[in-house]
């Protein structure tokens, strides 16, 4: 049994069964991260003595007859923007070189709970502001599918994680795109849930409500079994978003019913150019689901890319608000530096009309896409990017612009709070290399069960691949 190949139910099952141990499996995927992290940019930081010591204790717990956990014994790292106590803590920054996190973040005891084995924290771009995982001092995070391409971000350590063998699953988070961005340029499942679905927790301030945490996996089932763990928790929570009747785990292993599905391959939030990769990849699936007993017809775009804007005022001041020193300006990275001025010279009066802005964008997305089950995008415009293409240090508006080019569609949800996940259903040859290409599936607000039942059934129609599990990437 080669254990970094299993994927996350496969791999507690085989703890629970006893064909393995946990601390196997944790050593496994250990040895492959030491030997591998490095060219792919997946770990700000390995913790193997934190790791063998939390494997021991849910062997001992095993070997008790305790093993109800659903995540029993599965190694599962944490994105570098959340703390975990006693352990380094940069959030892909040189301003917090050397920080070691006093507290663990809510969802690392909300993983622990599940049976999880912490084996790191994955890399992120500074403060997970950017689409590409390219830290100072640092390997940028990359594809396995291809070493010179970007893996996206900003949960993009995570993603090449996850992709290359290192870990079954792994802590994500989105803010505009972040888990669906990498899971796209990966090959792997990335799920937005609907806003107030997941808690941000306790120690972290309320926002806009843009972004949500969530996990990178390789099956459906997977990070439905994850949504089953993070969803619900926490106390007064001020965006609410309604649990599903029975489990998440259960809506993805049953049929959804016949569909109304709305195709959209316009972008919709800046005027990008769609590679014909992407737009196949859209097509494609529009036509395995109509095959599937789906209605298939076309989506309108909700809104012109003007108004768009108020996703970059509330972005540039979520920036902004990051307590930093002001000693500490100058060693920020040019882009977080231009996004914390853009974010600092915005009025009081002009974030409240942005945050009027985006209510008004949710109303126009439901008037727009309420009639459809499900609308299906590509997840990006371009294939996955090489390491340096979209990054402009002496421009950084032109970075940011870029950006919002590659990623067209993903920070709708994010806007709406609807729930949406990238699917791998695509691949692409391109510069002599085969690339994962992302298909991105949204839902309805509170709708992640019929999101999860229908990404089951195309997985299991048209299906993907991992090739990067035991093989070294090249």
């Amino acid at each position: 049994m080669e254990l970094t190949a299993l994927d996350a139910l496969a791999t507690a099952d085989a703890i629970r069964t006893g064909a393995t141990t946990v601390v196997a499996v944790a050593q496994a995927h250990l040895d492959r991260s030491a030997r591998l992290s490095d060219a792919v940019g997946a770990f700000a930081r390995l913790t193997p003595e934190l790791a063998l010591a939390r494997a021991a204790e849910v062997d001992a717990a095993v070997a008790r007859g305790d093993v109800a956990a659903p995540l029993l014994g599965v190694p599962c790292p944490i994105k570098d923007l959340n703390p975990v106590a006693g352990v380094g803590w940069e959030a892909g920054s040189a301003v917090m070189r050397g920080t070691v996190a006093e507290l663990d973040d809510d969802i690392v005891g909300w993983f622990a709970e599940a049976g999880t084995v912490l084996t790191g924290k994955t890399a992120t771009p500074e403060f997970g502001l950017p689409c590409y995982t390219e830290p100072e001092g640092a390997p940028a995070a990359r594809t396995p599918w291809d070493l010179r391409r970007s893996a996206g971000g900003s949960s993009g350590g995570a993603a090449a994680a996850v992709a290359t063998g290192l870990a079954p699953i792994a802590h994500g988070s989105d803010g505009g795109g972040s888990i669906r961005i990498p899971a796209s340029a990966c090959g792997l499942v990335g799920l937005k849930a609907s806003r107030g679905l997941v808690s941000g927790g306790g120690l972290r301030m309320p926002g806009p409500g843009l972004g949500t945490d969530g996990v990178l996996s390789r099956t459906v089932a997977d990070t439905a079994a994850a949504l089953d763990v993070l969803a619900g928790r926490g106390v007064g929570q001020t965006y609410h978003a309604p649990l599903p009747a029975t489990s998440y785990a259960d809506a993805a292993a049953r049929e959804p019913g016949r569909l109304r599905v709305g195709v959209l391959t316009t972008p919709v939030i800046a005027e990008a150019d769609v590679h014909p990769a992407c737009v196949d990849a859209a097509w494609a699936v529009a036509d395995a689901l109509e095959r599937l007993g789906h209605e298939v017809t076309e989506a309108p775009v909700p809104f012109g890319y003007e108004r768009w804007q108020a996703f970059g005022a509330l972005w540039s001041v979520g920036a902004a608000s990051i307590p930093l020193p002001a000693e500490a300006e100058p060693l920020l990275r040019p882009l977080t530096r231009w996004l914390r001025e853009q974010g600092r010279a915005t009025s009081g009066v002009a974030y409240a009309e942005a945050a009027g802005a985006v209510q008004r964008l949710t109303v126009d997305v439901a008037l727009a896409w309420d009639d459809f089950d499900v609308v299906l995008t590509p997840t990006l415009a371009q294939p996955p990017s090489l390491v340096g293409e979209l990054r402009d240090d002496a421009d950084p508006a032109a970075d940011f612009a870029a950006q919002t080019r590659f990623t067209p569609w993903t920070s709708v949800y994010n806007l709406s709070g609807r729930p949406a996940i990238s699917l791998p259903l695509h691949t692409a040859a391109v510069d002599g290399r085969v690339l994962p290409i992302g298909v991105m599936l949204g839902g309805r607000f509170g709708e992640e069960e019929t999101l999860l039942a229908v990404s089951a059934q195309l997985e299991a129609a048209v299906g993907w691949r991992h090739p990067f599990l035991v093989a070294d990437p090249a």
